[in-house]
């Protein structure tokens, strides 16, 4: 990726993180972002990373508009969101919950986790809160079986989870549901 193209990210990201982005706002971003893909292939994915960095999710809008400058099929842009688990077409919240249920943390509690997880912060798997602070997940397999139940908060791992403890993990994190 260019460098215009970087500084373009950054400077809207930091934009983003103080006051949230209009839907209409991004298509001049995002046409900038994908001038700078115009002599390369493979843009696709690039740009709907680009779009959803600055917007926090990927609206119908957002991927007509992609679709359209790209002169991909929607049908496709389409296919690519939703086969890929790292874009999202609803909102997310600032926090991501992932609870592994993989085998061996299914059997060590993942399942008791997870319904922790509802019933602290009052939100089903796909679901994100009304103030934005959390979305809450499921994952196959983190890796770290030795480890399980294991659950992932952004980037951050966090193993052994125990039910009786999730109000206490949440609190890291600005979370202090009852």
């Amino acid at each position: 990726m260019s460098t215009r193209v970087e500084s373009i990210e950054t400077q809207k990201f930091t934009m983003h993180e103080g006051g949230e982005l209009q839907v209409e706002q991004i298509f001049p971003i995002l046409d900038d972002i994908m001038e700078g893909f115009s002599d390369t292939g493979g843009a696709l994915i690039p740009v709907l990373q680009s779009a959803q960095n600055l917007l926090g999710y990927l609206p119908k809008e957002i991927l007509k508009h992609i679709s359209e400058r790209l002169e991909i099929p929607y049908s496709e842009v389409t296919g690519v969101v939703s086969f890929y688990s790292y874009f999202s077409t609803v909102p997310r919240g600032k926090f991501i919950i992932r609870v592994c249920l993989g085998t061996a943390c299914y059997v060590r509690g993942g399942k008791e986790v997870l319904e922790g997880f509802k019933k602290l912060i009052g939100i089903n798997v796909g679901e994100t809160t009304e103030d934005r602070e959390f979305s809450l997940e499921v994952g196959r397999c983190f890796g770290a079986c030795g480890l399980a139940p294991v659950v992932m908060i952004n980037e951050d791992v966090h193993q052994r989870v125990r039910p009786a403890r999730l109000k206490e993990l949440l609190s890291q994190y600005g979370g202090d549901e009852s």
